[in-house]
């Protein structure tokens, strides 16, 4: 029963959460604005002005959190930051703490609110979609982008689903969204399926997992499994079957959403059946928000949320597996994409493949491997955006999406190739792009961390070498299918010429150049700001904490060595040797004992 002063404390938590979640709430408001506007009559008015302003006010309100968790604001601006709220402390949460703001959470609100801006104005150069349709389209696109930055601060499992649906659902829609279309709607049913599929194996997992260990906050599982890694014989004993089945099912969710292969056969069917600025969104907005998810994971799991050494034995148990999944994504990606002749489709594959290299970065399950990540990220946007931006240009244009419309565009377009050719060798890799850059930071945190490894590791040290190897040469690979692109629209000649016609010049709007001018100088403004943009990537880490481990505020944190103050997670089995005066006792309202069938150490 809620007494008067349990109210109040609800009360008082909420207004003093609302400024921190001020970026989504920005991203509520839009949606409630776009469905009323629906209800009015004779309402044609074009909605994109509504989803660019929200958009704005979200990206300015996160990077007034960022500068708040992170010291900006000095003086008179101090007491202002982050709309008014009080400097925040890198572990604070929200809501319940089922939501975490930390340096991480800031760079990704910001990398995701600037690439919708990006998007929207696309599809205001391209008219994708029409003023009739304009509400229903930006609320899908405000919903997905809501439901992608709570992934990236979702610090409980079933946050972690609410968000991921949250970014499905609207996905579904938008891949369908040419009505009249078979192509689109086949495209929408299969991603709506295999995606259903992928959220009821996830939902499994999760129940699984909350089940064995009594709570759903990722910090206290997380710790809970490296002490069960400790404490048994081995992680793979027979008493963890459970958590392993649980663990596997719960990445089979993650690597649907980032296409990781073999969960990727949804992706080029869902690229090339949607418009080019639907596969734009989602081939790196929803690969950004599960790439920081799963990286979130991965670190809990070594620790590096407690102020601890983090645990070289989780590296060793899941490392492997991770850089095996990269290695077969960026190979297959790669291979598959060579021989594909619609450009949306190849980009799908291309999409894939880079999902396999962003993957490399995790192999390490370091820090310094997530702040690569997010540095490939910042990067991808500009590159991959750019290729499909030129796409959805030319569909227009030309009518067509085919490679083969597009012989001899060099005669007709030549700032447009040489545009898409700066997109293309950026993904390809080549320097002075900011693509080189961020291949070079992925390839040196796996050859630095085989350095580090080769002593106390001297297997894992062998995988990321190997690991290393392989991403070489698949960006060898990858050229053979960019530079086919680059030579069919320079070197072939044009159809009007082979037919006896003359070519006629494809003409763009002033506004369209611009937009794909900006992008392109993007390339190289961000390999040439190669230091400050690492130097923030690295700051989204350096300081990276989950909260500990869902307890209740004010709770002191777990410290190494199973010392007092935390409370070990139920199901959880302690390590053999507990220092003396150690225990602490669970918290109050936590269930006395264990559970049956978990592992107890036995006394020596």
């Amino acid at each position: 029963m809620f007494t008067k002063s349990t109210v109040n404390s609800l009360e008082s938590d909420l207004f003093r959460d609302l400024p921190a979640f001020a970026p989504e709430l920005f991203l509520c408001v839009g949606i409630v604005v776009m469905l009323l506007h629906r209800l009015l009559p004779r309402s044609r008015a074009h909605l994109s002005g509504v989803a660019f302003v929200v958009m704005g006010l979200g990206f300015i309100a996160a990077f007034l959190n960022a500068g708040a968790t992170q010291g900006w604001f000095k003086d008179s601006l101090s007491y202002f930051n982050s709309l008014g709220m009080p400097n925040l402390n890198v572990r604070e949460t929200v809501f319940g703490r089922m939501i975490v703001l930390d340096h991480l959470t800031n760079f990704t609100r910001m990398v995701l609110f600037g690439f919708g801006l990006l998007v929207t104005w696309l599809t205001l150069l391209t008219g994708i979609p029409d003023a009739e349709d304009s509400a229903d389209f930006y609320t899908l696109l405000l919903g997905g982008l809501l439901g992608m930055s709570l992934m990236a601060s979702a610090n409980h499992l079933l946050m972690v689903f609410i968000a991921i649906e949250m970014a499905s659902l609207p996905s579904y829609a938008l891949a369908g969204f040419l009505k009249g279309r078979r192509q689109s709607s086949e495209a929408a049913l299969k991603y709506v399926v295999y995606g259903g599929g992928a959220s009821g194996v996830m939902l499994y997992g999760i129940s699984l997992i909350s089940g064995r260990f009594g709570t759903g906050y990722l910090p206290q599982i997380c710790e809970a499994l490296r002490m069960q890694l400790v404490a048994g014989g081995g992680f793979y004993s027979p008493e963890n079957v459970t958590i392993i089945l649980a663990l596997v099912l719960i990445f089979v969710g993650l690597a649907f959403k980032l296409s990781a292969v073999p969960f990727h056969f949804w992706c080029p069917d869902v690229f090339e059946g949607a418009a080019a600025e639907v596969g734009a969104y989602l081939s790196v907005a929803s690969k950004a928000a599960a790439m920081v998810l799963t990286g979130r994971l991965l670190l809990l799991l070594t620790g590096a949320d407690v102020d601890i050494t983090p645990s070289p034995a989780m590296a060793r148990t899941f490392g492997p597996a991770i850089a095996f999944f990269a290695a077969i994504t960026a190979t297959f990606g790669n291979l598959a994409a060579y021989a594909q002749t619609n450009l949306k489709r190849l980009l799908a594959y291309s999409t894939i493949a880079h999902a396999g290299y962003m993957m490399m970065g995790l192999a390490p399950m370091t820090s310094g491997g997530l702040s690569a990540v997010l540095f490939y990220l910042v990067s991808y946007v500009f590159m991959n955006l750019g290729a499909f931006a030129i796409v959805a240009l030319l569909r227009n244009k030309t009518g067509s999406e085919d490679l083969s419309s597009f012989r001899g565009l060099v005669y007709r377009s030549p700032l447009l190739v040489i545009l898409l050719a700066v997109f293309l060798l950026s993904l390809l890799g080549l320097p002075p792009l900011v693509g080189f850059a961020a291949k070079w930071e992925i390839f040196s945190v796996l050859f630095n961390a085989g350095n580090t490894y080769a002593a106390t590791s001297p297997r894992l040290s062998y995988t990321l070498y190997t690991l290393l190897a392989i991403g070489g040469l698949n960006t060898v690979v990858s050229a053979f299918y960019y530079l086919k692109v680059l030579k069919v629209m320079v070197l072939d000649k044009p159809i009007e010429e082979m037919e006896g016609r003359p070519a006629e010049p494809i003409r763009m709007s002033p506004s369209a150049m611009v937009y794909s001018l900006l992008l392109g100088a993007m390339i190289f403004v961000c390999f040439l700001a190669w230091d400050r943009l690492g130097a923030a990537s690295k700051q989204g880490t350096t300081d990276f904490h989950g909260v500990i481990p869902g307890a209740p505020a004010g709770a002191t944190p777990i410290q190494s060595g199973g010392g007092s103050g935390g409370a070990q997670p139920k199901g959880a089995a302690a390590p053999k040797e507990q220092p003396k005066g150690g225990g602490g006792g669970a918290p109050k309202g936590q269930p006395k004992g264990q559970p049956k069938g978990d592992a107890q150490p036995k006394e020596k």
